[in-house]
């Protein structure tokens, strides 16, 4: 850790304020930008953390900091309207960069891009891509470590049994009551800076995950309302998750750098399980019956619908409700069938046999394109390991 002149050794948050500082320069914003949308990208997936795209992408100390930056120093200068003091402690040009990044992602890979939807579709062409990007990654930083120590192993080992045995829990049912959505934001968000643990599979696990996303989604929409007070306490529980975390992961950082890098790095090793691209998945369905006019745009989508375990939710039209009302009065019911993993278990496929196995998406081509995008994922780590080396090289101190 940086030493501090003598006079501040006592105060920890004027430590605090004097070091890491946002060093963000404007010409870097549209690359910060890209770096979070692809964070932002991972989180949509579950199995996918972002911690982990993070750390691939060369910004996760930078993330830490930025959030750690929000300290009392910050807040004081906030509750006494000193706005200059406020950007002064603040890294919020990479903050708002990042925050920017990861909210287009996520409205853009559910309203536009249904990544959620080629999941259960092609799941395949998604967990191979994320797949090849996680293992190449554990390679490059185990690489990096240099002189490999036996207590940095047993950090590893450790990191790579709790990562397994987080990533192979059971989903169970869970509460809407808004202090648990509070609690699940804290606990969803901290794989947003704890490489290997996926965000959106604690929400699964919680069972929220078709709930927040759903939510998102709904933005803009007749249900905008409905989304704002399941979002509302979720964002409190993030950002109480993000001030307690970031600031226990930051100190161990700073104190037992070693230790704490091998622990996350078999976090990751330990996702690698549930992330395979090829596993025999099980899904348990949920139903939500709603009461609409029968001139609803649900009513047609739900005439449309085909049942199927291929994607996240599927409509069901049920019967109306007042026959002997004039039709334009007439209320149907319009029941919304989600489906939910419950359990993951990975397999090898047989190129032989492909075309017949039922847990492919599409027999022979699935395993092709399985492989294909892991090894894509793989030279993207590769590529962007060189980069970040380019640079390290060019400014000294920074990653």
């Amino acid at each position: 850790m940086t030493d501090q002149p003598a006079e501040n050794q006592h105060d920890p948050e004027l430590q605090e304020s004097e070091q890491d500082k946002d060093f963000t320069e404007m010409r870097e914003v549209p690359l910060l930008f890209g770096k979070a949308f692809i964070i932002g990208a991972a989180d949509v997936v579950p199995g996918v953390s972002g911690g982990t795209m993070g750390l691939i992408l060369g910004i996760y100390k930078r993330m830490i900091d930025a959030i750690k930056s929000v300290n009392g120093v910050a807040v004081r200068s906030l509750l006494t309207f000193n706005l200059k003091g406020v950007f002064a402690q603040v890294h919020w040009k990479f903050g708002l960069t990042l925050i920017l990044g990861i909210f287009t992602a996520l409205l853009f890979f559910t309203r536009i891009v249904p990544l959620p939807v080629y999941m259960y579709s092609h799941p395949e062409l998604i967990y191979g891509l994320f797949f090849g990007l996680i293992l190449g990654s554990v390679v490059l930083l185990t690489l990096d470590l240099g002189r490999f120590s036996l207590r940095a192993f047993i950090s590893m080992l450790t990191g790579t049994v709790a990562g397994y045995i987080i990533v192979t829990l059971v989903p169970t049912e869970t509460p809407d009551h808004p202090l648990f959505l509070l609690l699940t934001g804290s606990i969803a968000i901290t794989a947003l800076i704890l490489p290997g643990v996926s965000g959106s599979f604690l929400l699964l696990i919680m069972r929220k995950y078709d709930t927040i996303l759903g939510a998102i989604g709904q933005l803009g929409t007749p249900q905008t309302m409905d989304a704002i007070m399941i979002l509302i306490p979720f964002g409190i529980g993030v950002v109480a998750g993000l001030a307690v975390f970031s600031r226990i992961l930051s100190w161990l950082l700073d104190r037992y750098y070693l230790v704490t890098l091998c622990l996350l790095i078999g976090f990751m090793a330990g996702s690698l399980y549930i992330i395979w691209p090829f596993q025999d998945r099980e899904f348990i369905q949920s139903e939500r019956p709603q009461i609409v006019n029968v001139s609803s745009p649900l009513v047609a989508m739900a005439a449309e619908s085909t049942p199927s375990e291929r994607v996240p939710e599927f409509l069901v039209l049920g019967d109306i409700l007042n026959p002997e009302a004039p039709e334009s009065e007439q209320m149907v019911e319009v029941i919304v069938v989600k489906n939910a993993l419950i359990s993951s278990t990975p397999f090898i496929p047989s190129t032989d046999t492909a075309d017949a196995d039922q847990r492919l998406s599409a027999g022979k081509a699935s395993v092709h394109h399985g492989y294909i995008m892991m090894l894509i994922g793989i030279l993207a780590v590769l590529m962007l390991g060189y980069i970040s080396r380019t640079k390290a090289s060019k400014r000294p101190g920074r990653s």
